[in-house]
């Protein structure tokens, strides 16, 4: 069997052998001319008539990670590691705690929390049943699990509110794009227990001040406000009436929205129902009047710290338990607002609805992956980390031992150190010390060992080699790599 391919791609296939008889009575043309005479040869015959026969496939297959998945390189692990950090740094400032959920949840968590409605639960939910007959579901988005977390360990009886944040991987089984992955990396923050517009903001500028330390610049927050459920329900009738006309015409997405969730239908992204969308009654213009001063309220705390703000009067967000605050963060040079690079909302009903007393939220999600493509697009880049600060460089008898006490001593000293492979020459040894980016090697040959001494070599600047006592190696060697 030949795999296929898809997208360049090799799928996974059982490739069968097929005997030196079959090919040697394929009655295919040009068959008796390969090789000629080679089948009792060093080159295997297979080898050839796979190159003459395609059909043949290769001997096995070859396998690459599954789609909409990557794998995060040794040259990527800087954007990484200075994510994570300011995530901790930004998390520290605001007072949040971490919390880790598992990985996979009672899939009635995201049906219940997502709500049934959304994307996420009607396309894009991995579940599956374990061998227990327990109906579960790969993380999906953070806030549930939260929630659910939250609910189980009685949180709701600490000083609230409650702040927590995490770093989590997320499934979606959705079409791979650019900065979106089927498995992809939230950093998520909740505060649960206070209704306070104040906190709001407060979460948004949380955001706000995440992208700054990252050196992202040219993003603007998008707010709305969604009321609550009650004074909704009659802008909901009226959505329905402006949308009843143009039914024949929508996606069939919002065609099966307009009865199960119509506000959804302001949240379509598909060039069907874009031309409707600006003539649709706004919901901001006619909120309560204590979701009116509670988003008033948010605005002027946003204006206060200096975060650069728009009204989006169609900004509903993706997900079903949302209420008054909603916003997301797009960058300036998006004008369809399609690269939302992290967002969220107050969502004061969903404890209830997962079983617990009536507790209001608020909460954030942002992809770390989506966070890097801008890092990029503004130009933030680091200087790769070098695998190595000293490289221990030996040869002969003998050497192994006190390579090894070296590269000990210098470890427990904070210096980065790798060994040389044994059975390499001293010049081959260096080279590899070159390409490891260590600032220093340590040189042990025979004269060295009958010495008690080790050669210090720097490998970058113009410093001379050394050559020290055994017992000195590890102060010289910090005066190379840390200067001083």
């Amino acid at each position: 069997m030949m795999p296929s391919r898809s997208s360049g791609r090799y799928c996974r296939a059982r490739v069968r052998r097929p005997s030196m008889e079959t090919l040697a009575t394929a009655g295919s043309p040009g068959l008796s001319d390969i090789g000629g005479g080679l089948f009792a040869g060093a080159i295997p015959f297979y080898i050839l008539a796979c190159n003459q026969f395609p059909s043949l496939g290769p001997p096995m297959a070859r396998f690459q990670a599954p789609r909409g998945t990557q794998d995060v390189l040794p040259a990527m692990q800087p954007y990484w590691q200075a994510v994570l950090d300011a995530v901790r740094e930004v998390a520290r400032l605001h007072g949040f705690q971490r919390i880790d959920t598992p990985m996979f949840e009672d899939a009635a968590v995201f049906e219940k929390g997502s709500g049934d409605t959304t994307d996420i639960v009607e396309k894009e939910m991995y579940v599956f049943e374990d061998r227990g007959g327990d109906r579960l579901a790969l993380t999906p988005e953070g806030t549930p699990a939260i929630i659910r977390a939250y609910l189980e360990h009685g949180m709701g009886s600490w000083p609230q509110p409650v702040r927590l944040y995490t770093t989590h991987p997320m499934f979606r089984y959705d079409r791979p794009q650019k900065g979106r992955y089927r498995q992809h990396t939230q950093f998520d923050c909740e505060v649960l227990g206070s209704s306070d517009p104040l906190v709001d903001a407060e979460v948004i500028t949380m955001l706000w001040r995440l992208y700054a330390m990252l050196g992202i610049r040219g993003v603007t927050v998008r707010l709305g406000s969604l009321d609550d459920l009650e004074p909704r329900r009659a802008y909901v009738q009226r959505l329905k009436e402006y949308y009843r006309p143009y039914l024949d015409r929508l996606s069939e997405d919002s065609r099966r929205r307009f009865e199960r969730n119509p506000l959804r239908l302001l949240d379509s992204k598909d060039e069907r129902d874009l031309p409707y969308k600006d003539g649709a009654p706004k919901l901001i213009d006619q909120l309560s009047p204590a979701a009116r001063e509670h988003h008033e309220t948010v605005q002027a705390a946003l204006a206060a710290a200096g975060v650069k703000f728009v009204i989006d009067p169609l900004l509903v967000r993706g997900l079903d338990y949302y209420n008054r605050t909603v916003f997301e963060v797009v960058p300036d040079d998006d004008e369809r607002a399609q690269g939302t690079i992290g967002g969220g909302g107050r969502y004061d009903g969903l404890v209830e609805l997962l079983g617990g007393p009536p507790t209001p939220g608020i909460g954030f999600g942002t992809g770390i992956e989506r966070i890097i493509l801008e890092m990029q697009k503004n130009g933030v880049t680091f200087e790769p980390w070098p695998a190595a600060e000293a490289f221990v460089v030996h040869r002969g008898e003998g050497s192994s031992p006190a390579a090894i006490r070296l590269a000990a001593d210098l470890r427990e000293r904070g210096v980065a150190t790798v060994i040389g492979e044994s059975g390499r020459s001293l010049k081959a040894q260096l080279r590899s010390a070159n390409a490891a980016g260590a600032s220093v090697a340590l040189i042990l040959g025979e004269d060295e060992l009958a010495s008690g001494s080790v050669v210090i070599k720097p490998l970058r600047g113009n410093s001379e080699q050394v050559k020290v006592a055994m017992a000195q190696a590890g102060d010289v060697v910090l005066t190379h790599v840390r200067g001083g």
